[in-house]
């Protein structure tokens, strides 16, 4: 990264640590999150980017209704991108991480998104990894 990147991220308020992007928008960190568990799971396809896209958008309502759930929004569109792509793809994202035989998911704990959401294995209830971290 060149100094003219380094200065555009500064003033647009975004920072990258340790491949987690943070910003002074709860709702920009939750999406670049949520689209890092994307990639790192082999969907981010185009419709998968539109529904986390949609989620991102309705939760941007739900925050300008109660500020104080901005410690919730990155767990919350987490499981709104689960549960749409259930409806179209199927489950997401699947664990790979236990000995299980049968393909079963990952979930978001604690299930009312946060603080500090992670995805736990539904099988074993083993934490594999905080949302944003997924390999």
């Amino acid at each position: 990264m060149g100094a003219d990147d380094l200065e555009h991220t500064r003033l647009v308020g975004l920072t990258c640590h340790t491949g987690i992007v943070t910003s002074p928008d709860p709702l920009i960190t939750a999406r670049a999150q949520v689209l890092r568990d994307l990639e790192a799971t082999d969907v981010a396809s185009a419709e998968c980017v539109s529904i986390l896209e949609e989620a991102v958008s309705q939760r941007r309502w739900w925050l300008e209704q109660w500020a104080e759930g901005s410690p919730f929004v990155t767990g919350l569109v987490a499981q709104d991108v689960q549960d749409a792509l259930l409806s179209t793809s199927g489950r997401w994202p699947l664990c790979h991480h236990c000995d299980v035989e049968t393909p079963h998911a990952l979930y978001v704990d604690p299930d009312i998104g946060g603080p500090d959401p992670q995805w736990v294995c539904e099988e074993s209830g083993t934490v594999v990894a905080a949302v944003g971290r997924l390999s």
